[in-house]
């Protein structure tokens, strides 16, 4: 399965970076930008600096069935509020067997895609990464700055009969990193990122809005680490309700940045001595915020009622950013909605989460 064409929808940061890493591996990668306007000036070829060192050419795709047909891989890489509107523009051109990654998955948002195949009487099985593979941010033309490549990430795939040969797979694309979990509820379950971006978005805010320049790690500080030591007590404890193995925030920042385990404080200080504790978001419009609270607090807030774990740190940050954006985060979530998963039962969301298909 060596020299794969791996089709990518994103042009962004988390798109740039993995495509690079698939070029660095010997994969053919294509792009295409749902807005149109990422992949401009992409077409002499892309620069990542950092933890990759490479120039690579992607291929450009204009339009979602030049995306599918070109590809024997899809992979999703861009915000969580994009996955509906891609999910409904790919869904028509996807072919049998065509596997397809979610690079991260939020929102049962493999349940609603599956939904679609079947309706076309498609069958494709769905991989859902937990996070990503990479992290970065892409620079000023095409240039994408890889701050690290994760050295573990989780995954599972829907129907879950077709798991062994998703993680053969996803190890030939991107190597030996990857961590089977117990079906979608796990992988929710398994994304930290939107308890860490609460936490270090609202200490940090005034800087967003402000647009400061300013360094995420070092400002992960004694008392905002200590909120996200608490927020994650709130999802492993949904976690354990669920029977569920999923890694503590202690295991991935050693894991996905490399530093011994200590304090959440203690770990980001380090990752900044070091010159990855990335830059922290210099807008208030950032997807810490417009992406995890609706597509990632949410649906943790949701399964936290559903077992009677209530995250009432995860549901106080909806209620504070939708104050602060003049918004109801709630309800922004546009494949919870789609898949009106609150009229579900805990049973019908655990079958779901393996086969990937709701009663």
């Amino acid at each position: 399965m060596s020299g794969m064409k791996v089709g990518i929808a994103g042009a962004g940061s988390i798109a740039l970076g993995t495509a690079a890493l698939l070029a660095d591996r010997g994969h053919d990668p294509m792009l295409w930008s749902p807005s149109g306007s990422g992949t401009t000036g992409l077409e002499g070829g892309v620069t990542a600096e950092g933890a990759l060192e490479l120039e690579f050419a992607p291929r450009i795709a204009a339009s979602p069935a030049d995306l599918v047909s070109g590809s024997d891989v899809l992979i999703i890489a861009l915000p969580g509020y994009g996955h509906k509107t891609v999910m409904d523009a790919l869904a028509p051109h996807i072919r049998d067997g065509q596997q397809v990654i979610v690079s991260s998955h939020a929102s049962m948002g493999a349940v609603y895609l599956l939904r679609l195949l079947k309706a076309r009487g498609v069958s494709a099985p769905i991989t859902a990464w937990g996070t990503t593979v990479v992290t970065g941010r892409r620079q000023d033309g095409p240039v994408v700055r890889v701050n690290t490549v994760r050295s573990r990430v989780d995954l599972c795939t829907v129907p879950d009969t077709a798991s062994d040969a998703a993680l053969t797979l996803c190890q030939n694309l991107f190597g030996d990193r990857f961590q089977p979990r117990d079906g979608l509820l796990a992988i929710s379950l398994s994304n930290l990122n939107p308890q860490n971006h609460l936490g270090i978005a609202l200490g940090n805010i005034t800087r967003m809005e402000r647009g400061e320049v300013w360094s995420q790690g070092q400002n992960v500080t004694p008392k905002v680490g200590r909120l996200l030591e608490k927020l994650d007590l709130e999802r492993l404890a949904i976690a354990e309700a669920l029977d569920l193995s999923v890694k503590t925030i202690f295991e991935h920042f050693h894991l996905s940045f490399h530093v011994p385990v200590a304090s959440i404080s203690e770990m980001n200080q380090q990752m900044h001595a070091q010159g990855n504790g990335g830059t922290g978001p210099a807008t208030a419009d950032s997807r810490y915020v417009t992406e995890d609270v609706p597509y990632g607090l949410q649906l943790t807030a949701v399964l936290g009622r559903l077992v009677d774990r209530p995250a009432v740190l995860h549901e106080a940050g909806i209620e504070m950013f939708s104050a602060m954006y003049d918004r109801n985060f709630a309800r922004e979530n546009e494949l919870l909605t789609a898949l009106d998963l609150e009229r579900y039962s805990l049973d019908d969301l655990q079958q779901a989460a393996r086969t990937g298909l709701l009663s």
